[in-house]
């Protein structure tokens, strides 16, 4: 057990958040609606104070937009997207947990991944992409757009991925049923990040600085919570 010395919500702190599309080949016809929905997002979610860049990936991750609160300007950028080959899946967490490392502290850091979780030609393996996202700090959203509904026909695997990346960011994996219901993922992603705490505590023992930790919350309801599972000793603990 732990002592409790910080529990309070977090409505009011600045996001760093970085946008993450993929552009692959596969999820072409779902571009149009994916930008709209994005679009509308952006437009939400940003509010003064809070910053977003925006990216792409296919074979290759490519920045679209820095960090901005300029909301017409990230939006015209994702009127940029190009479809690509290849899904650089693992890339795209990494990359965006990087970026999001680079800024400073004491700003919640979010990565939203949009993809049907495929994966072909990333750099990073999964537990390199796992690691960047809880050293920076980040939560994990993915809304996976399942361009073939069949299991037979999907990537389970990079589906199962992000879901295990996800949980232990403290984030969540979305899985709308079509098109027209990404809207309202990106709503249940906004409304998740108003809604949030942080629950802190220093560790005893003590353990090395940039030491792997498990952390575990329970609370004595019946209510269900979603927290990180893991941190990297060094940074503050949410």
């Amino acid at each position: 057990k732990q002592k409790i010395e910080v529990f309070e919500p977090e409505t009011q702190q600045p996001l760093d958040l970085t946008l993450m599309i993929d552009s692959s080949l596969s999820e072409v016809n779902q571009l149009g609606f994916e930008a709209d929905a994005a679009s509308r997002f952006v437009q939400k979610l940003v509010r003064p104070g809070d910053r977003l860049a925006l990216f792409e990936f296919s074979d290759v991750v490519t920045q679209l937009a820095p960090f901005s609160s300029d909301v017409p300007m990230l939006q015209s950028a994702l009127r940029r997207i190009i479809p690509g080959d290849g899904t650089a899946l693992y890339d795209a967490v990494y990359l965006g947990a990087q970026k999001l490392g680079q800024n400073p502290a004491g700003r919640r850091r979010v990565i939203v991944l949009v993809t049907d979780a495929g994966e072909t030609t990333s750099r990073a393996d999964f537990e390199t992409a796992r690691r960047a996202a809880l050293r920076a700090d980040a939560l994990l959203y993915t809304i996976v757009v399942r361009a073939v509904k069949s299991e037979g026909g999907r990537n389970t695997a990079g589906e199962h991925a992000v879901e295990t990346i996800a949980d232990s960011t403290g984030g969540a994996v979305f899985f709308p049923k079509g098109s027209g219901e990404l809207s309202e993922m990106f709503n249940r992603i906004d409304r998740e990040l108003r809604t949030q705490y942080r629950l802190g505590y220093y560790p005893v023992p003590r353990p090395p600085a940039g030491a792997y930790r498990n952390v575990e919350v329970r609370v004595n309801c019946e209510c269900k919570i979603r927290s990180r599972k893991a941190y990297f000793s060094g940074g503050h603990i949410d």
